[in-house]
């Protein structure tokens, strides 16, 4: 029933979604159809309002118009208005994307039609492809910086795989940055704001002779943090980065173009507010240890923590593209090597009583990656592209995770002194045993990673207006993976089974004894009895036995199961071994295929199926745990440990298909885009926390259907006005593994079923002749359930993520270069959880991330 019910639910949303799509669509077809007549017939000759937008990211340069993909492209003019500076501030102008960030600096998630994932566990590369003027950004640690001299962003959506050699299932988001120019220029630029917000960069570019050009930028941002942790007295959620980049140009010829950058930015920041959403009974433990927590408030940005976290991250590489004409064709290089470091250590428990008195990570990761593509037309038949891509990655990674001077004090409250009673149930020292400061993992993962594809794409014109594409790619992929873990917690070793058995037999013994008169503790008493009656003894030792083999499982009967919940850091089988190999080698063929079809000058209407790949991911983390069908094998090769349970290793290869229709418009003060898809990824890698540790493992199958449009439009000269909605239904069509059991038919969480993004801006002139601007945008986003787990919806008591975010920008240039502008973002200070998660050893809490309150302040530039 629960099945055809969600059928159906998703039925009538997808005629809706349609219905509504189609409406929209005669609509604007009849809008900019009176609207082209009325400009040929009234305003030939009028000037154009809004400019072509050009598209790079699908390997050649073609209109907006003429791309048929769907794809969001933000200018420099725009980014600079709204004060874009980074992956995250971006997702405010297209609704289709969605980032997160979690923990640390270093953790955040890019989300595209719902689709995403590759935080918190470096072995999982994210579904959204990120690339910067060309290069591979494999996680995104590297992804998060300040970028100078932005140009031009185009975030394509559906799986590119055909197009990119890596990663691409979900999307794409493409970075271009200015290269260098061979006219002297350069420009500074400084702000001020809110939280003592310090932020300055600047840029210079000329030419060294009249064949090379170079271009140097730097960069720096500072901010007191806007949350309180009244624990250790700092400022949380600060910012301090910084960067510069260099390039060089060469021109030695006209066919041949030389562009080698090299760049470093470093990030060292206090980060980030995990605030308490539910206080469960483990609140009251806190309390009672003199540890404190800010209950159940998440907006107060008050927090408590024992010591102050660290996040530092290096970001470091070099690339060389080189463009060659010859011969009608073009052969395009692209070469890079990179470098991510990062030393992360929290107070992983978010309150000040110190259970985890470490939670610290040294994650190294160097990436080399070499693209290889030629290009060329035949006549006016076909353009053609084929290519190929390498990439050799090393990730290492050093975990320690240890308990803190309060673990024991606080698991005896919740046990009522369960540490003292096994410890001396089993002669150890009481005390001095279990739940000790310093004990815990000592962790060490690695991966090495070679990957390499081979791609091609036809454009056919099979008439003037109708185009034919083809693209494939072939991908392999190789990874060796390794897990060394050394755990020095004593407590989670303990099978409580096999104790309970023991302390269930002797019980019964006991009784049954008592009942003869007989002091089972006396050995007197004993052995007088089983010299006298050793029938009735043997017969009372096989019930006890029975009685003890049939209930040593039953929580009801064996009290000591309850102690389970204190064991957090389970044994652990480190791997490759003599039964798991640690490898994975994956290969896929995708393809895509599109017709656009130019209806006249204005419009282009277009079909296409696509497919998508990535390969295996690996669980570099201490829940990595073995297959089920494995774990008979490790014990017949004495490799079994106690309290050994099933998981996954790693997560399966995910394969993204899409079926779209759209249609783009495009005139001189209109353009329009709207795009119908079906889009489903078999094997989605979840990456699920625990409340210790993240589960990864694979979705059946996750599907979105939906609408994508978006409006441009210049009534009149200066005003710009832009609507754009992402409409979807997504679903787990098939999810029987998750961390929260089968929720097969359940609403993924975290994905609005509604997105909207609406901006308005003004260029004017003032009465002084002074240029000036403003512009506003606000972004909504529907509610969505924060986990996909039934029983912390319940803990949450109703608590979902509903975004309404507004910003806002001014600004005037007084001339000679100079600018200044003022801004705000989220100025009515929407509140809303990013994301939630159970809280580390607090079963019934659940902990979240609070977004960032409002901010504002103003900028002043000088170009020359």
């Amino acid at each position: 029933m629960k099945t055809n019910n969600t059928f159906e639910r998703n039925a009538s949303k997808l005629r809706t979604l349609l219905l509504c799509g189609s409406a929209f669509t005669a609509a604007t077809l009849a809008g900019i159809s009176a609207f082209a007549q009325e400009t040929e017939t009234e305003a030939a000759d009028a000037d154009r309002r809004l400019q072509i937008v050009t598209v790079t990211a699908t390997k050649k340069e073609q209109t907006l118009q003429e791309t048929p993909v769907a794809v969001s492209v933000i200018d420099d003019s725009v980014i600079d208005q709204a004060e874009i500076l980074d992956l995250q501030d971006l997702q405010t102008l297209v609704p289709s994307l969605k980032v997160d960030q979690y923990q640390t600096s270093a953790n955040t998630s890019f989300f595209i039609r719902g689709f995403g994932n590759g935080a918190n566990n470096a072995g999982v590369e994210p579904s959204v492809g990120v690339f910067i003027d060309g290069v591979y950004r494999s996680r995104s640690a590297a992804q998060v910086g300040d970028l100078p001299n932005l140009q031009r962003v185009e975030v394509l959506r559906g799986p590119q795989s055909t197009l990119f050699g890596k990663n691409a299932s979900a999307g794409v988001i493409s970075i271009i940055t200015a290269e260098p120019a061979f006219e002297q220029s350069g420009s500074i630029e400084g702000s001020l704001g809110n939280d003592n917000l310090m932020r300055a960069s600047g840029d210079i570019t000329g030419p060294i002779t009249d064949k090379i050009a170079y271009s140097l930028a730097a960069n720096i941002n500072k901010r007191d943090g806007y949350a309180d942790d009244l624990g250790t007295g700092e400022d949380m959620n600060d910012r301090n980065r910084w960067g510069v980049r260099g390039q060089l140009l060469f021109l030695p010829t006209d066919d041949l173009k030389i562009r080698v950058i090299a760049d470093y930015n470093e990030i060292d920041e206090t980060c980030c507010v995990a605030a308490n959403i539910t206080n469960g009974p483990t609140g009251a433990a806190i309390f009672a240890l003199g540890g404190a927590l800010d209950p159940e408030d998440p907006f107060s940005y008050e927090i408590y923590s024992n010591y102050a976290p660290t996040n530092e991250i290096e970001n470091y590489g070099v690339s060389a593209q080189i463009d060659y004409d010859f011969n009608g064709m073009t052969l395009t290089s692209i070469t890079s090597a990179r470098g991510l470091d990062y030393l992360q250590n929290a107070d992983a428990d978010f309150t000040s009583a110190d259970l985890i008195g470490t939670y610290f990570n040294d994650t190294s990761i160097e990436t080399f990656t070499q693209e290889l593509r030629l290009a060329g037309s035949h006549e006016d038949a076909f353009d053609w592209m084929i290519g190929g891509f390498y990439f050799d990655e090393t990730v290492e990674i050093e975990n320690e995770i240890y308990y803190g001077t309060d673990l024991r004090g606080y698991a005896d409250i919740l046990s009522g002194g369960g540490y003292a009673q096994v410890e001396a149930l089993l002669g150890l020292p009481v005390g001095t045993t279990f739940g000790q400061p310093g004990q815990g993992l000592v962790e060490s993962y690695g991966q090495d990673n070679q990957s390499w594809s081979v791609f091609a794409t036809v454009d056919a014109y099979v008439t003037d207006r109708l185009t034919a594409t083809v693209g494939f790619n072939y991908t392999e992929d190789e990874k060796d993976a390794f897990a060394q873990v050394a755990n020095s917690d004593p407590f989670s070793a303990l099978d409580f089974v096999s104790i309970g058995n023991s302390v269930l037999y002797q019980t019964a013994v006991a009784q049954t004894l008592a009942g003869y008169g007989i002091d089972a503790t006396d050995p007197a008493q004993l052995a007088a009895f089983a010299m006298a009656n050793p029938a009735a003894l043997a017969q009372i030792q096989s019930g006890a036995q029975a009685f003890a083999d049939a209930n040593d499982d039953n929580a009801a009967v064996n009290p000591l199961l309850g102690l389970q919940a204190l064991q957090f850091f389970p044994p652990f089988v480190n791997y490759p071994n003599a039964v798991e190999s640690g490898s994975s080698d994956d290969e896929k063929l995708t393809y895509a295929f599109r017709v656009t079809y130019e209806m006249s000058d204005n419009f282009d209407v277009y079909g296409s199926i696509a497919t998508g790949f990535k390969a295996t991911s690996w669980n570099l983390s201490r829940d990595s745990r073995p297959f089920a069908g494995d774990i008979p094998s490790l014990f017949a090769q004495g490799l079994g440990v106690t309290n050994l349970s099933a998981g996954t290793r790693y997560a399966g290869p995910e394969e993204a298909t899409v079926y779209e229709v759209g249609m783009k418009a495009a005139f001189d003060n209109l353009a329009f885009n709207i795009a119908i898809f079906d889009q489903e990824i078999k094997g989605f890698q979840s990456n699920v926390f625990l409340g210790t540790g993240y589960a990864l493992s694979n979705a059946g199958i996750q599907s979105t259907k939906g609408i994508e449009a978006d409006v441009t439009w210049s009534p009149m000269d200066g005003l710009t006005l832009f609507a754009a909605g992402t409409f979807l239904d997504p679903l787990y069509d098939e999810f029987e593994n998750s961390g929260a059991g089968d929720i097969s038919g359940q609403t993924p969480a975290g994905i609005s079923e509604t997105a909207l993004s609406l901006a308005a801006s003004y260029d004017f002139t003032l009465p002084n002749g002074w240029d000036a601007f403003v512009r506003g945008d606000w972004q909504y986003e529907s509610p969505t359930a924060l986990t996909d787990d039934p029983d912390e919806v319940i803990l949450l008591k109703g608590l979902e993520r509903e975004v309404s975010v507004f910003n806002a920008a001014a600004g005037f240039d007084v001339g000679n270069g100079v600018d200044v502008s003022i801004w705000g973002r989220n100025i009515f200070n929407d509140e809303y959880i990013a994301e939630a998660f159970p809280a580390v050893a607090q079963a019934g809490s659940m902990t979240g991330y609070p977004n960032a309150p409002r901010a504002f302040g103003i900028t002043v530039g000088y170009e020359f």
